[in-house]
């Protein structure tokens, strides 16, 4: 037997809609295979409204131990260049490019902390090159 929550993730629906349209909590794998070979209208009607350009669900893989967990993922989340369990520390990844700063994202997933390496922008003044007032 596998939970709505897992029927949800292959079916690639948010975990609501999958309780709205009376997904059981638990279902068998043969339940779910007709439920994929005969999709409901319902079904059938949110896949031709996916745009594709946001994923229903995403993998969440610590870079450090390799934890995973599905989750929604949140319109305001960034490209991330690393993914921790938030009892690791910073100083267990690899040191930022040369020239990149490094910003941490708490929040993500249930135990997760996004980290995002990123050269400045043009218009921020870089801080190891003097301003003229400063010779």
């Amino acid at each position: 037997m596998i939970t709505r929550r897992e029927v949800a993730l292959r079916l690639d629906i948010p975990l609501e809609m999958a309780t709205r349209h009376g997904i059981p909590s638990r279902l068998s794998e043969a339940q779910l295979v007709r439920l994929e070979a005969e999709p409901p209208a319902w079904l059938l009607q949110s896949r031709a409204n996916r745009t594709g350009k946001k994923p229903v669900w995403v993998q969440l893989t610590c870079t450090i131990c390799g934890y995973t967990e599905a989750v929604r993922p949140k319109k305001w989340w960034p490209t991330f260049t690393y993914i921790t369990c938030s009892n690791h520390g910073a100083d267990e990844l690899p040191d930022p490019a040369a020239g990149h700063g490094r910003t941490e994202c708490d929040g993500i997933g249930s135990q997760f902390i996004g980290i995002t390496d990123e050269a400045p922008s043009p218009s921020e003044p870089r801080r190891d090159i003097p301003d003229s007032g400063d010779l």
